[in-house]
This record gives structure tokens, C-alpha cells and sequence, in this order.
């Protein structure tokens, strides 16, 4: 029996970890948070990762995640439930050598499609050592937050499966990697999250002194996501879109 189950709340079905531990891949970003509050209100302890690959935006995301960390602190006190965030490292300087995300150059903007974010292999790298660190721990589950709309091949079970088979194949053990919104929409997921603290959260290609830019894809998908809830987007942009265009329209005239 796997060892996921299926919950209804709020009129979705919810598929999540029901081991006593569960990894967690924990970016920083929208969904990983969401996620990570949902395990934590469902009862399995948390292990958290962040898997440091050396993009130009990692010191961000890592700082964000230890903010949620901090702000989710209850959880440890209380019952021990959260554990303490595992940073593993993965270099990729020399492996997307030349490429926007290590270099900082010609980064994808906000009229760019999803496709052009793409990096090649990204889910192997972030899972590989999360996964064999689980398995020497006897720790069965790993969670990431991949949604249904992500478009790439490596957010699919054509790729999903036969890694986890390989890992256990090759480990001699069990280590199921489990996506509980992957049947999920950007919409439902944020709906889930709206009780969270999404204001400590990052996503964001190319940080500005530490700032979301406010020009790049994700900037842009971050706004999106924060236009489903009724409130304000509470993030700090470096540059906002009413500047931004008036900058654009200056420079036209």
C-alpha cells in the first residue's frame, strides 16, 4: 500500500504522505511553503531540504526558506514535528556553464513563456541527494510541490516512476517521491495556502540587493498567483509594473 492517502478539504482531493516522516524539497518559493504548511497541519513530521545548486538566486531562496521555517517554529516546539532544515549541495557552475541561471545574463523577462525557464535535468539534481539521504535514514517518503501545469518533462510520471525506481533499485530499500498537488491548479494550491505566510516566500530569477526584481518570468507568475487571493500582493518588487511601464513609455517617446 502506498504510503500516501486521499483527503477531501474545501471540495479538492488532497493526496499526501501519511508516514511518520516526510522530506521535503523546500525552495522558498509559493508552493513549496504551501505545501510544507499542509504536511505540518496533516500530522507527519517534516524533514525539511534546500538543495543548493549555485544559481544566481540561491542565497534568496534560502533565506526565505528559513524565514518560513522560523514563522512555522510552533510546530518544533511544540510537538517536535518540524525537523531542522538539511542544506545539501549540488554545484552546477560547471554543468549550465554560460547559462542565464549561474551567469545572471539575458534572463528570461515577463513576457517570456514558461519554456524558456527551463533547466535542463533540474528535478534529478534537486531529488538525487534528498532521496539518498532519506533512504540512509529510512526516512520512505520525499514531497515536492510539482503542480499540474508545469509543462516539462521532468515534472511528469514518465520521469517520476522509473527515478524512483532506480533510487530503490539501486539503495536496496524504498523511497517514494510524492507530489500531493500534482493534480493541483496554481489557483487551488494558493487557495489551500491563503492562511500561511506567503510574504516571507521568493521566486524571483534575478534578485535585486536581496529584492524580488520585478521583470523576470517568475516575477511575473508570482503576480499572477498572488491575483487569486482576495488581498494585496505583499511582495517588495525593485521595480513595479506602473514603473516599469512608465520607464518603457519614456524611453519609446
Amino acid at each position: 500500500m502506498p504510503p500516501y492517502f486521499r483527503r477531501r478539504e474545501g471540495g479538492l482531493v488532497i493526496r499526501h504522505p501519511a508516514s511518520s516522516t516526510t522530506g521535503l524539497l523546500l525552495s522558498g518559493g509559493l508552493d513549496s511553503a504551501i505545501l510544507l504548511g499542509y504536511l505540518l497541519e496533516q500530522g507527519p513530521r517534516v524533514q525539511p531540504f534546500y538543495v543548493r545548486c549555485d544559481f544566481v538566486w540561491h542565497r534568496e531562496e534560502m533565506d526565505a526558506a528559513r524565514r518560513l521555517l522560523r514563522a512555522l517554529a510552533p510546530f518544533q516546539r511544540r510537538t517536535g514535528q518540524l525537523a531542522e532544515l538539511v542544506v545539501l549541495e549540488m554545484p552546477t557552475a560547471d554543468l549550465y556553464q554560460g547559462h542565464w541561471s549561474v551567469t545572471g545574463r539575458e534572463t528570461p523577462d515577463d513576457q517570456s513563456p514558461d519554456e524558456a525557464v527551463y533547466l535542463p535535468g533540474h528535478n534529478a539534481l534537486l531529488l538525487i541527494k534528498a532521496a539518498l539521504w532519506c533512504r540512509l535514514r529510512e526516512i520512505p517518503c520525499l514531497a515536492l510541490a510539482s503542480l499540474a501545469s508545469n509543462p516539462f518533462a521532468d515534472a511528469s510520471p514518465g520521469f517520476f516512476d522509473p527515478f524512483q525506481a532506480a533510487i530503490c533499485h539501486a539503495t536496496g530499500g524504498q523511497v517514494q517521491i510524492v507530489r500531493p498537488f500534482e493534480t493541483h491548479s496554481k489557483r487551488q494550491v494558493m487557495e489551500l495556502g491563503r492562511r500561511y505566510p506567503l510574504e516571507l516566500t521568493f521566486s524571483c530569477l534575478a534578485p535585486v540587493n536581496g529584492r524580488h526584481c520585478g521583470r523576470c518570468n517568475k516575477c511575473a507568475e508570482r503576480r499572477q498567483a498572488f491575483r487569486i487571493l482576495p488581498r494585496e500582493d505583499p511582495t517588495d518588487y525593485a521595480c513595479s509594473v506602473d514603473r516599469r511601464d512608465r520607464q518603457e513609455g519614456q524611453l519609446a517617446n
